[in-house]
């Protein structure tokens, strides 16, 4: 017995010590490239395209860093990296907000043809967004907002996902938190502000960090309807940074600003890594 269990115990050990070797390795391999995009953000132009590449930083790390935040190819970095931190905390928080009213109204309030409505809100999972952005811009452009954060924004704060996922979780609160409140007096939103939402806080938590992911990742939407280079989004100049044609690029340049642009989502994925992680996980859910 006592030599079936330490053969146990000691291929659990092996099993455990072989996982993280393969953790391990797969770090590196998706660091690797990482690494290689910030020690070419750190030396010249001549070390770069002149083989072999170095692969330790070099000695122009400010001023390469200090070039795209403030001169940049086209417009500073500094510019496109406000202008994706306003689209993605404003997506985000837009659509958070529309669909918790949304799912709060659709799972507490008893209206004819609420889960005609809901499913209709369902299906628009199922429409590319190739589908719906011409008619969005047609829209965007007759109410005068191209070239505006609020053009950047608002079309895009709908969110079938997170209004399907919060319908999910308030069917699991008690109806017994809802008559409470009910008996004490207090009104829809009063149930609403101070029992579901602070309830609520790891979903939001875990789709706020989904969410900023995908408004700081837009491409498509931000070049359909800005003109106005000082409008341009951080994914929109490191696209517009690479040469086409004959055209001469600055690489140091242009890794300083893929380096830069990584900084934002890494921060709110780290600072909200707790809550995000209980959102997913958590056993009430």
């Amino acid at each position: 017995m006592e030599r079936a269990i330490q053969g146990m115990v000691e291929k659990r050990g092996a099993g455990l010590w072989l996982t993280h070797v393969f953790m391990i390795i797969g770090v590196l391999v998706i660091f690797f490239p990482i690494w290689l995009a910030f020690v070419a953000s750190t030396v010249a132009q001549q070390d770069i395209i002149q083989p072999p590449m170095p692969v330790w930083p070099g000695d122009q790390f400010w001023v390469n860093y200090k070039n795209a935040l403030f001169s940049g190819v086209n417009v500073p970095v500094a510019t496109m990296l406000f202008n994706s931190l306003v689209m993605a905390v404003g997506i985000a928080v837009g659509k958070i907000i529309i669909s918790l009213l949304s799912a709060f109204a659709i799972v507490y309030f008893r209206f004819l043809g609420r889960n005609f409505f809901f499913w209709m809100i369902f299906l628009t999972l199922m429409l590319p967004v190739e589908v719906r952005i011409v008619p969005t811009f047609e829209v965007v452009a007759g109410f005068g907002m191209l070239n505006s954060y609020s053009g950047l924004i608002f079309p895009l704060i709908a969110s079938a996902t997170a209004t399907f996922l919060f319908r999910q979780f308030f069917l699991t609160i008690p109806d017994e938190l809802a008559e409470a409140a009910r008996v004490d007096g207090a009104r829809p939103m009063r149930f609403f502000w101070d029992i579901v939402v602070p309830m609520s806080r790891t979903n939001i938590a875990a789709l706020f960090v989904i969410l900023f992911i995908y408004g700081w990742n837009q491409y498509l939407w931000p070049l359909l309807i800005t003109t106005d280079p000082e409008m341009n989004t951080i994914v929109m100049g490191i696209k517009q940074m690479f040469p086409s044609g004959d055209d001469f690029a600055h690489w140091p340049t242009i890794m300083a600003t893929s380096i830069l642009a990584m900084i934002p989502p890494v921060i709110v994925v780290v600072g909200m890594q707790r809550l995000f992680i209980r959102g997913l996980v958590d056993s009430e859910k």
